[in-house]
Formats: structure tokens, C-alpha cells, sequence
């Protein structure tokens, strides 16, 4: 019985967050502010499609001078019928920790900015 808790809890721990969550087409606006050590982020782009959900900026790495993240959404699930137009979606996240410059990336670009004091 421990060793199947063991397994479910590794199963879960190792899933991926979402299968449908892509970056977001393009990113066209961010923000990067600081204060007291968070940084505030805040990002405007489009997606392909209507349906998309969920816009979020996820961290992937920083080195203490940049700090590096991916633009991602959840997009519709197959046989959904949406509208076949660019839609803005926009995201923000605090992030602990310090950095001078903040780069964005989304699919077909990416988008860099100093952080502000």
C-alpha cells in the first residue's frame, strides 16, 4: 500500500502542469517593475485563436541580471469551434528576487525590458 502512495504521489509530482498549454502567438507589451525585492510583471500578446484560457507567465531561469519567461496559455480543446482571429490576452505575475532585465518569449517572438525602479 506505501509503495502505490509512493507512486501516485510520484505520478503526480512528475505530470505535466497541462498538455494544451502552449506559448501564446506573440507578446506585445511588458512591464517590468521592482520594489522591495518582488518584481511585478506584466505582459499583453495575442493568441491565434479565441478559446485560449488561462494566460500566465511562467519563470524558467534566471541568473541574477536577467530573468527569463515563458508567455503560455491554455489553449481549446480539439473540435471546439472558435473564432479564427488574433485575441489579446494579457498576464502578471510577482516574482521574489531581483534582476536588471526581464525577457519574455512567446512563438513567433520575444520581448525584452529593463526593470524599472
Amino acid at each position: 500500500m506505501k509503495s502505490f502512495l509512493l507512486l501516485a504521489a510520484l505520478l503526480i509530482a512528475t505530470a505535466p502542469v497541462s498538455a494544451a498549454e502552449k506559448r501564446v502567438f506573440r507578446i506585445d507589451g511588458l512591464i517590468a517593475t521592482q520594489k522591495k525585492g518582488v518584481i511585478l510583471l506584466e505582459a499583453k500578446g495575442a493568441v491565434p485563436t479565441g478559446g485560449w484560457t488561462k494566460a500566465r507567465l511562467h519563470v524558467m531561469h534566471g541568473d541574477g541580471h536577467t530573468l527569463t519567461v515563458e508567455f503560455l496559455a491554455t489553449q481549446p480543446p480539439p473540435g471546439m469551434t472558435v473564432i479564427d482571429a488574433l485575441v489579446p490576452v494579457a498576464a502578471s505575475v510577482e516574482i521574489k528576487g531581483r534582476a536588471t532585465s526581464v525577457h519574455v518569449l512567446a512563438d513567433e517572438n520575444e520581448m525584452t525590458s529593463q526593470v524599472l525602479r
